[in-house]
């Protein structure tokens, strides 16, 4: 049995993109991935993965 993902390829494709691209704004790579997730209704450790 596979697990099941909340979010679409789409949406996580977009979301890694998201932190890359902001990742200079922050003070690291961890603060970037922190922001991007609140924006998008997931919690860091979602996205980091």
């Amino acid at each position: 049995m596979g697990r099941r993902t909340k979010f679409s390829a789409e949406v996580r494709e977009r979301a890694v993109r998201l932190v890359l691209d902001n990742e200079a704004q922050h003070e690291s790579r961890w603060a970037a991935i922190t922001s991007v997730a609140t924006k998008l209704g997931c919690t860091p450790e979602t996205l980091r993965k």
